[in-house]
């Protein structure tokens, strides 16, 4: 019988000491939650990522075809004299090699209008239906082949304008060249009725030498 009665003392105070654990738990809860000292805890929140644009680089909308600026050589009268006087034209974008640029500037000079000079506006002394029959260039060395046409008509102004022209168009892009002029593809000796004499290769310091304007 004492046996039962210290068994259930001892339950009673084991509730009791449960009992008191649960109330001092419960007290603290609810000071800390009424302590305005006590530090907040903060649930750091996750903030949406902006996208990253990575800049493209600038693209052209539109290329325009380069063009090559290239030289012919028209005379000029100015007060009783004539002078070789250059005019640029735009040489397409397909010709890459010095004889191809020479080819369309040789195509353009020819079609040049042979008016009388009278007009005191540059002019062209080569004869009306000349044309070009081929043209190679090798280093310095500049070999034009003109067509029949060449040689017709005209005095020895007229002659020796025309072959000025011709020796200045060819070495355009390079003036210390040698130009050797051949007709229908034979070396030009001789040009025009009065038998003006060629001494070839040509260069533009030689042709000054040997037929000043």
């Amino acid at each position: 019988m004492q046996q039962r009665q210290t068994i259930r003392q001892l339950s009673l105070g084991a509730k009791g000491a449960i009992a008191i654990l649960l109330l001092a738990i419960t007290s603290g809860a609810v000071l800390t939650s009424c302590n305005p000292n006590t530090p907040e805890t903060t649930v750091p929140t996750t903030q949406p990522t902006k996208p990253v644009i990575t800049p493209k680089p600038n693209t052209p909308t539109a290329t325009t075809k380069a063009e090559t600026k290239a030289e012919i050589y028209l005379i000029e009268d100015k007060n009783g004299k004539f002078q070789l006087v250059a005019r640029p034209v735009a040489i397409e974008q397909k010709a890459t090699n010095q004889a191809a640029i020479l080819e369309q500037s040789f195509n353009r000079l020819l079609a040049q209008s042979n008016s009388s000079s009278a007009t005191n506006q540059p002019t062209s002394a080569i004869p009306k239906g000349t044309k070009l029959r081929s043209i190679k260039v090798d280093k310095d060395n500049i070999t034009v082949d003109l067509s029949p046409e060449f040689t017709s008509g005209g005095g020895s102004a007229s002659m020796t304008g025309r072959l000025g022209q011709v020796i200045y168009t060819a070495t355009s892009l390079n003036p210390k060249a040698k130009v050797f002029l051949s007709v229908n593809g034979k070396p030009l000796e001789t040009l025009g009725g009065e038998g003006l004499e060629i001494t070839q290769p040509i260069t533009r310091e030689s042709f000054q030498k040997d037929f000043p304007l």
